[in-house]
C-alpha cells in the first residue's frame, strides 16, 4: 500500500470536483461505479455527505473507519461525513449508493429526532450496518431507490419535490428498522432529542477540546443533567465520550494516513504531541507508533 499524509477525501469516489460544488443528492448503481474497478473501492472520505450503500443482492466485506465488517443482503450500510469506507463487493452485487449533503438530509428529516413519530434520528452519528433481512423493508426500499434512481436525471415539473418526498420516505423506512420496537416518548424522547444533539455538538467541536460546562451551556443543560444524560443513552459521561470521539478520530488517522503522531497530535487540537501520546497509551494500552504498526500488520487489501 502505497503511504500517505491524508486520507482521500471525494465528493463522489474517484471524482476531483471539490465537495462544496458537488449536487445536493447523487444515486447510481453499486455497479456502475464499483465493476470497472474490479468491484473494490479503496478507503476514502466524504466531506459534508452522508452515504447509504443499500445491497439487494451480494454482499461486500465493508471497512467502516476501524472495523472490517462482512455485509449480506439485504443490507444498508450508513456512512456519515468523514468517516473512512471501503468496500470489497462481491462481483455482480446489485444495488444503489445515495449520497446527501449534510444540508438537505436535515430539511429532509435527518436532524435530531422528529416530533411526528419515527424519524431518522442520530442514523448518521456513526458508520452502522442496518438489516433489511424480514418483513417487506427491503422490497420497499428497493422500489422507492428504483423511483428515486429514475427521477433523478429528469427535469419534470415537481422533480425538486417529489425527490426530497422520496428522500424522507427511504430515511424513515430506514430509521424504523434501526429504532427498537417501543420507542421512547414524552419525556424519554427529549432525552433522546438532547442526547442527539449533544452528539452533533461533539462532531462539530471535539478538535477544540470543548469542556463538559460549554457543552452542557450550548444545549441549555447544567453539566449534571448532560453526564447523566450521557451515561443513560451513551453508557459513560460526556467527558469519556468526548475523550473517546478524539481517540477515535486519532485511531483513523494513524490507520488511514501515514501523518507523522506530532502532525496528528496538531491537528487534532494538542499542543503537545507528548501529552497526546501519553493519552492515546493510557487509553489504547499501545502509544500511536505502536497502534499504527500493529494495525499495519492486519490490514485487508480493500485497506489500500
Amino acid at each position: 500500500m502505497r503511504a500517505r499524509h491524508s486520507i482521500p477525501a471525494f465528493a463522489l469516489y474517484g471524482e476531483t470536483t471539490p465537495a462544496g460544488a458537488v449536487e445536493a443528492l447523487h444515486i447510481e448503481d453499486i455497479a456502475s461505479r464499483s465493476a470497472p474497478r474490479l468491484w473494490e473501492i479503496a478507503a476514502h472520505t466524504h466531506r459534508g455527505l452522508c452515504q447509504m450503500v443499500f445491497i439487494f443482492d451480494g454482499g461486500a466485506l465493508a471497512l467502516l473507519d476501524e472495523s472490517e465488517v462482512q455485509v449480506e443482503a439485504p443490507a444498508a450500510i450508513l456512512i456519515p461525513p468523514a468517516a473512512v469506507h471501503a468496500f470489497q463487493f462481491r462481483p455482480g452485487t446489485r444495488g444503489q449508493v445515495l449520497t446527501v449533503a449534510e444540508g438537505l438530509l436535515a430539511e429532509a428529516g435527518g436532524g435530531a429526532g422528529d416530533s411526528a413519530g419515527e424519524g431518522p434520528g442520530d442514523l448518521f452519528l456513526a458508520p452502522r450496518v442496518i438489516s433489511l433481512s424480514g418483513g417487506e423493508t427491503a422490497a420497499d426500499l428497493e422500489f422507492l431507490l428504483g423511483q428515486l434512481l429514475r427521477e433523478f436525471p429528469t427535469e419534470a415539473p415537481g422533480r425538486d419535490a417529489l425527490v426530497e418526498a422520496l428522500l424522507r420516505v427511504i430515511l424513515l423506512r430506514v430509521a424504523r428498522r434501526h429504532v427498537r420496537a417501543s420507542r421512547p416518548v414524552g419525556r424519554g424522547q427529549r432525552r433522546a432529542d438532547a442526547y442527539a444533539r449533544f452528539r452533533q455538538f461533539l462532531e462539530a467541536h471535539f478538535r477544540e477540546h470543548w469542556p463538559v460546562t460549554r457543552y452542557a451551556a450550548a444545549l441549555t443543560l447544567t453539566e449534571g443533567r448532560l453526564n447523566r444524560l450521557c451515561r443513560e443513552l451513551g453508557g459513560n459521561s460526556a467527558a469519556e465520550l468526548i475523550l473517546e470521539r478524539v481517540l477515535r478520530e486519532a485511531r483513523r488517522r494513524l490507520i488511514h494516513t501515514a501523518a507523522p503522531v506530532s502532525q496528528v497530535a496538531y491537528d487534532l487540537g494538542y499542543q503537545d504531541p507528548a501529552y497526546f501520546s501519553r493519552i492515546f497509551k493510557r487509553r489504547s494500552g499501545v502509544t500511536p507508533r505502536t497502534f499504527r504498526e500493529q494495525s499495519a500488520l492486519g490490514r485487508g487489501s480493500i485497506r489500500s
